[in-house]
C-alpha cells in the first residue's frame, strides 16, 4: 500500500498547490447530479450522494452550490443528463490505468480520452484488461503532525477500518466501501478531523518503473486525463519512488 500513499500524498500535495477549485467543482457537481438521480435527493438514504457531498464539503464547495446539483439530479431544476463510462489503458512503462467518467456527450469524450492516450504514451485497452487489479475502498487521511497512530488505530479498528498506517506525515486509514461511514462517524464523534476522505479505487499490486523518465511520462499522462473536463477520477498503480522528482 505504501506506493499508494506516496501517490496519494503527491496528488493532495499537487492539488493543494494548483487549487484547480473550478474544475474540481464541476467534477463533483456531476457526481451529485448523477447520484442524486439514481438514488434520489435525500442524503441519509443514498450512500452515493453521501460520499459526494463529503467530497464537496472535503473542497469547500458552498452549500447552495451542493444543494443546486441535488435538485438537478431528482429533476426539480433542469440539467444535464450524464453519463458514466470508464476506460480501461496502458501508461508508459505499462502502468494499469482506470479512468471513470460523466459525460453529456459520449462520442466527444471517446476522442478526447483517446488523443490524451496517444499524446502521452498510453493506449486504451480491451474492458476488463485492468479492472480485476483494482478494490474499491475508503480512505481517509490524517495530519500526522496533529494526532498519532497509536491515537487513531483503536477508534478505527474498532469501527471496522482494515489497516492504518503512517507515511509522509500522513496517517491513512484504509476501509471497505461499507464500512467507510462508520468510520467517519467514529472519528467524528471522537472529534478527530480528517485532510481528505473518499471512496476510491486501489491497486492490489503496485508498480515501479525502471526510470524516473518513465515516472514522469506517466505522471503527466495521468495529470493530462485528470484535467479533462469529463474525467472523474483515474487510477493506477504505478508507486512513486521516494525522492522523485517531476523536474
Amino acid at each position: 500500500m505504501s506506493g499508494h500513499s506516496k501517490w496519494h500524498s503527491i496528488k493532495h500535495k499537487k492539488g493543494a498547490v494548483d487549487a484547480k477549485r473550478g474544475k474540481l467543482f464541476t467534477k463533483i457537481i456531476k457526481e451529485i447530479i448523477v447520484a442524486a438521480r439514481m438514488g434520489g435527493g435525500d442524503i441519509e438514504a443514498s450512500p452515493r450522494l453521501r460520499t459526494a457531498v463529503l467530497k464537496a464539503k472535503n473542497a469547500n464547495m458552498p452549500k447552495e452550490n451542493v444543494e443546486r446539483a441535488i435538485k438537478k439530479g431528482t429533476g426539480e431544476l433542469e440539467g444535464v443528463e450524464y453519463i458514466e463510462m470508464a476506460y480501461e489503458g496502458y501508461g508508459p512503462g505499462g502502468v494499469a490505468l482506470l479512468i471513470e467518467l460523466l459525460t453529456d456527450n459520449k462520442n466527444r469524450t471517446a476522442a478526447e480520452v483517446r488523443h490524451i492516450l496517444s499524446k502521452y504514451g498510453g493506449n486504451l485497452g480491451e474492458n476488463g484488461c485492468v479492472a480485476y487489479q483494482f478494490s474499491r475502498k475508503g480512505v481517509i487521511a490524517l495530519d500526522a503532525e496533529k494526532y498519532s497512530e497509536d491515537e487513531i488505530l483503536g477508534i478505527a479498528l474498532d469501527a471496522g477500518a482494515e489497516d492504518v498506517s503512517t507515511e509522509d506525515g500522513v496517517i491513512e486509514i484504509m476501509t471497505s466501501p461499507e464500512d467507510f461511514e462508520n468510520v467517519m462517524n467514529a472519528l467524528e464523534a471522537a472529534k478527530i478531523v480528517h485532510e481528505s476522505a473518499e471512496i476510491t479505487q486501489i491497486s492490489d499490486n503496485m508498480v515501479t518503473l525502471d526510470s524516473d523518465d518513465k515516472t514522469r511520462k506517466a505522471l503527466k499522462l495521468i495529470d493530462a486525463l485528470e484535467d479533462n473536463d469529463d474525467v472523474q477520477n483515474v487510477y493506477s498503480n504505478l508507486a512513486v519512488p521516494a525522492g522523485f522528482s517531476m523536474e
